[in-house]
């Protein structure tokens, strides 16, 4: 993989995350993370910042259609006619006529819902529509596991193309992992440093020092070789740019092994099967 990839490629393989970048903190960040060469932004509407994201890419002069921007359908929102409004909202504050990616933030479950297979199914043709519109260039979902997937696609015409979840070293996904590849399902990583957990485990440490390499570009670096995207967030402008430093190293089979066979830390602790705030 070393060498393999074209800038462009570069741009798009890594995503900008901007949960709980705040307003005043937006423009700095955004037009850092493009001078720097990100081009996928990754939002949603319960950040409650995307009329901050809007108006940091429109000022920045960059393309429209250079930009991959990704937005995501809160939990209340889940009926087709609610969906169909939250989106427009959602394009509205973020100064666009389309998006390239909207996802469904987390999946109704049976903990919460008794029909909740219906209601994803229900949400779900709501996205059909709006990529089939022209609305929307790839439709997905967070946050979910093979079960929640399938309740998704069961009775779909289009089946999801991306599912976006937790992952980093020291958190086995491998059984959604698994899932989605053989479903041709792309799979994104958000928290890739562990809500920066990541950074003071020592095994990480040691890698990284043998690559030259901080452990934040470390873990970033395990997500590409896994065929996942990670999608770090930072306001600051020295690790925006460290964390798209990545792309001049490979990490070596070896110590992949022994990133894979770390033991489960920095979780997040959500889970769609047993999570309430997001029910």
């Amino acid at each position: 993989m070393k060498g393999s990839m074209t800038m462009k490629e570069r741009q798009y393989v890594i995503g900008f995350g901007t949960w709980k970048i705040k307003d005043a903190e937006m423009d700095l960040a955004i037009h850092t993370a493009l001078e720097c060469g990100y081009r996928h932004f990754d939002t949603a509407s319960a950040y409650g910042n995307e009329k901050s994201i809007g108006e940091a890419l429109k000022s920045s002069g960059v393309d429209r259609d250079n930009i991959w921007i990704s937005g995501k359908l809160w939990t209340t929102e889940r009926a087709y006619e609610k969906v169909l409004a939250a989106f427009q909202k959602t394009i509205n504050n973020l100064k666009t006529d389309y998006l390239d990616s909207y996802l469904v933030h987390w999946p109704a479950a049976a903990h919460m819902h008794d029909d909740w297979e219906k209601i994803n199914a229900e949400t779900w043709k709501a996205f059909e529509k709006l990529h089939n519109d022209g609305y929307v260039r790839r439709i997905g979902l967070c946050n979910c596991k093979p079960h929640h997937i399938e309740s998704f696609s069961k009775h779909a015409d289009i089946k999801p193309m991306i599912d976006q979840i937790e992952f980093h070293p020291g958190y086995d996904q491998s059984e959604i992992i698994e899932y989605c590849r053989k479903e041709k399902i792309d799979i994104e990583g958000w928290g890739p440093l562990g809500s920066g957990k990541m950074i003071k485990r020592k095994p990480l440490q040691e890698i990284a020092e043998h690559y030259d390499k901080s452990v934040a570009q470390l873990c970033l670096r395990y997500c590409i070789q896994k065929g996942i995207m990670p999608i770090p967030k930072s306001v600051n402008p020295d690790r925006i740019r460290e964390n798209i430093d990545i792309f001049d190293f490979e990490i070596e089979n070896t110590d992949m092994t022994t990133i894979d066979m770390m033991p489960y830390m920095g979780g997040s602790g959500l889970d769609a099967d047993t999570v309430t705030l997001f029910g």
